[in-house]
């Protein structure tokens, strides 16, 4: 037997069946709402994202074209640095101590010292030399300008250099000289000079050093020798000038002050017209600094062999 359908329960079945539609509708539109704003979310994200990132990328390229050219100067700089070293040479721990002689006839240099520590015979303080009968140049020019190219010699062969005067005007005593060329370090003191005589057929180079009965400076007189030795020789050979030897002399003051291995090398006589025109030809001049230069070479050579 059937069962009878309430009208009543019909009515409210659809309500419900319908209510039930309209949350599925309404959940199905929440659903798709929040998934679309999640997406657009998502996009604006990765596309601040992005945004950022080429920022950044930027930045550190920005940031790394800065430091190479950074670091490229710093390496521009190390490549100079390394560049000016190699063409400096380094020194060879001697110190050349050098007197250009004399000074400017306008310097008064008339007053006296000691001839030497303790003496009581006394000597003019300096005196201004002779003069080329050719060529007119004073010897105090000559002189400094030839111990001025031996300076710039030296020091590319890693030399230190003492210069006792650097101009014409400076007025210092032979005594003062030799002090300074000690005090300043030293090793040896090369006196740079030019000869006259009343003889103008004289010609030649010669070496002065101490003999071994100097009172004053004795016991330089056999290194001071060897000194002068490994000038001359090399000075003769190589700017072609004679040799008159190396000779012995005691009443110098610019010697007999000194406290290391001394002599003064008397590059020609300025009264000779070959001797004096030769020592005031830049050809020739540049053999002298060089023969002056291999003879002081060979001077630490030997010592050191």
């Amino acid at each position: 037997m059937k069962k009878k359908t309430n009208r009543r329960d019909l009515p409210m079945t659809g309500i419900l069946t319908a209510a039930v539609v309209v949350l599925l509708l309404v959940l199905a539109l929440l659903v798709t709402g929040y998934r679309r704003i999640y997406d657009r979310g998502q996009t604006a994200a990765a596309t601040s994202e992005e945004q950022t990132n080429a920022e950044e990328q930027t930045d550190s390229s920005g940031q790394t074209e800065t430091e190479t050219v950074i670091v490229l100067g710093d390496d521009d700089a190390e490549t100079e640095t390394e560049s000016e070293t190699e063409t400096e040479p380094e020194t060879n721990g001697y110190t050349v101590a050098i007197d250009p002689g004399h000074q400017g006839s306008w310097v008064d240099m008339t007053d006296t010292e000691p001839i030497g520590p303790g003496s009581s015979e006394m000597k003019a303080k300096s005196t201004t030399g002779t003069q080329g009968s050719y060529t007119g140049i004073p010897e105090y020019e000559l002189n400094l300008e030839i111990s001025l190219l031996l300076r710039t010699e030296l020091e590319e062969r890693g030399y230190e250099v003492i210069l006792t005067r650097e101009d014409n005007d400076t007025a210092i005593s032979n005594a003062e000289r030799a002090t300074l060329a000690y005090e300043e370090g030293g090793d040896i003191y090369v006196r740079i000079h030019a000869n006259g005589s009343e003889n103008s057929s004289a010609n030649g180079a010669l070496g002065m050093v101490p003999s071994p009965s100097n009172p004053y400076v004795g016991d330089l007189s056999e290194e001071s020798y060897r000194l002068a030795e490994c000038i001359l020789e090399s000075y003769c050979s190589t700017a072609g000038f004679e040799s008159l030897g190396v000779q012995y002399y005691d009443n110098m003051t610019g010697i007999n002050w000194s406290k290391i291995p001394v002599m003064i090398l008397e590059m020609g006589f300025m009264t000779n017209e070959s001797d004096d025109l030769r020592m005031a030809d830049p050809d020739v001049q540049e053999l002298m600094v060089q023969g002056i230069a291999d003879g002081i070479d060979a001077y630490f050579g030997e010592m050191e062999s």
